[in-house]
């Protein structure tokens, strides 16, 4: 899904400089959770006199959690670095881009957008050795290379695009107490996981609770499942395709993916509520019920961030906790894929101080200073586990950082008419008892229509 949707008129993008001695959230060498090293190593690059200007999509709390990274940078370099965002941050990087005013970074969610502007000459390749950085150093290092490759003006493939901060989505909520008190284990495959469905239903449970409804963005949370069921059941290569229609919507792989989906949201016995519940239920209710007394579902699929939606005062790793989407015993050569979304910095103006930034984000440090504040996961293997905030983000990143394969939501790939259109609508069809093929046939041909 699209996290951000435009509202109202762009508020004008604000910057300010740091000062000449940043205020540092942690003091180095007294937190052994962080790699101080790289803060020594830092002081050897001398940028006093240059500056340095990165927009971002960081906002709010956000904004002061990236700002505390930033001060590391400027403190050990003596940079003047100068920060800016926008409410319509999308549009504002096109227009600055294009007017020949552009930051030197850009930090964007959007790998469409990025290759926008990379089809237009407006970034700058990073490093060959940037490119092998990720690689050897990420978890599914290749998958993410990927994500940060595209084609300039010329149609040459370059990687512009380098990985910091992730989101995870391959995740299953559950109530330990719940499954504690039932003598239910954490299923390892995807097979064991319809068999523990089959068993609640057995004991006169019921196994998922499941949620569509979003106002105008109804019909999202299925996307990720489907997209999820992809990366269990067909190669990566097939997702690609998928995302880029050189494989049709009623391929019979994507075919069979709504198809398992369908059979798990319109079984009565296995969604609370019911079918009809699916579309009706709003996403942020979704995973109420697994808190009830008794429960009136035992999993839940989302995105990390849905834990902002459970009841106040909810422990993680206590009152509630998670396991990873298990992949299919039957595809052990699809390894253990990992579905979510990330932010990606580019160079828009190239500068040595845009390139001792771009370093800078190789460096552990760089990543273990938010991860101890709460909201950044990072696939960064050389980044320190200990430095998470809690032990339910340690488990994210440990997910991450163990992924054989990470494939961007794929909806956030497509066009926005087929992306955050068709598909989110057919999505109700599907769910509404419409055959899985007619779906996808017609979801092909709203993508057809664009061409």
């Amino acid at each position: 899904m699209r996290k951000t949707l435009l509202a109202g008129v762009a508020l004008a993008a604000m910057a300010f400089s740091w000062p000449a001695a940043a205020e540092l959230k942690f003091k180095p060498g007294e937190d052994s959770r962080f790699t101080w090293e790289n803060f020594e190593e830092l002081k050897k690059t001398d940028l006093k006199g240059e500056t340095l200007t990165i927009f971002g999509p960081w906002r709010g709390e956000d904004e002061a959690l990236v700002r505390s990274v930033l001060d590391y940078f400027t403190e050990a370099t003596g940079v003047e670095l100068k920060y800016s965002s926008s409410e319509n941050y999308e549009q504002q990087i096109v227009i600055d881009t294009q007017a020949g005013s552009p930051p030197n970074i850009a930090i964007l969610p959007q790998p469409g957008l990025i290759q926008d502007l990379a089809s237009k000459g407006l970034l700058t390749p990073l490093d060959d050795a940037d490119a092998q950085f990720v690689k050897d150093n990420y978890g599914a290092g290749e998958s993410w290379v990927g994500l940060g490759t595209f084609k300039d003006k010329d149609g040459a493939e370059k990687f512009f695009a380098f990985p910091y901060k992730a989101d995870l989505k391959s995740l299953v909520w559950y109530v330990p107490e719940n499954f504690e008190e039932a003598g239910y284990e954490v299923p390892k495959t995807w097979e064991d996981m319809m068999k523990l469905s089959d068993q609640i239903v057995a004991d006169g449970g019921t196994p998922w609770c499941i949620g569509l409804g979003s106002g105008g963005a109804t019909g999202w949370p299925a996307t990720d499942w489907v997209e999820d069921i992809m990366l269990r059941t067909a190669p990566p290569e097939t997702y690609d395709k998928w995302t880029k229609n050189e494989i049709p919507f009623n391929d019979p792989a994507v075919v069979n993916a709504l198809q398992i989906f369908a059979d798990i949201a319109t079984n009565d016995k296995y969604v609370n509520g019911g079918k009809a519940a699916v579309a009706a239920t709003d996403f942020r209710d979704s995973p109420k019920g697994l808190f009830e007394i008794p429960p009136k579902c035992y999993m839940h699929r989302q995105a990390s961030f849905i834990s902002s939606f459970f009841p106040e005062g909810t422990k993680l790793g206590e009152d509630a906790d998670f396991f990873y989407l298990p992949p299919m015993a039957a595809k052990p050569e699809l390894g253990t894929p990992v579905l979510g979304a990330g932010t990606f910095a580019s160079i828009t103006k190239d500068s040595k101080a845009a390139r001792a930034f771009i370093k800078f984000l190789e460096m552990p440090l760089a990543h273990e200073i938010w991860m101890a504040q709460s909201g950044l996961l990072t696939p960064l293997k050389t980044a320190k586990q200990e430095a998470y905030a809690n032990e339910a983000l340690k488990k994210q990143g440990d997910i991450l950082v163990n992924a054989s394969t990470f494939r961007f939501d794929g909806s956030d790939l497509m066009p926005g008419k087929i992306g955050a259109g068709a598909f989110w609508t057919g999505m109700i069809d599907l769910v509404g008892g419409k055959p899985a093929e007619a779906v996808a046939t017609d979801i092909q041909k709203s993508w057809d229509a664009i061409k």
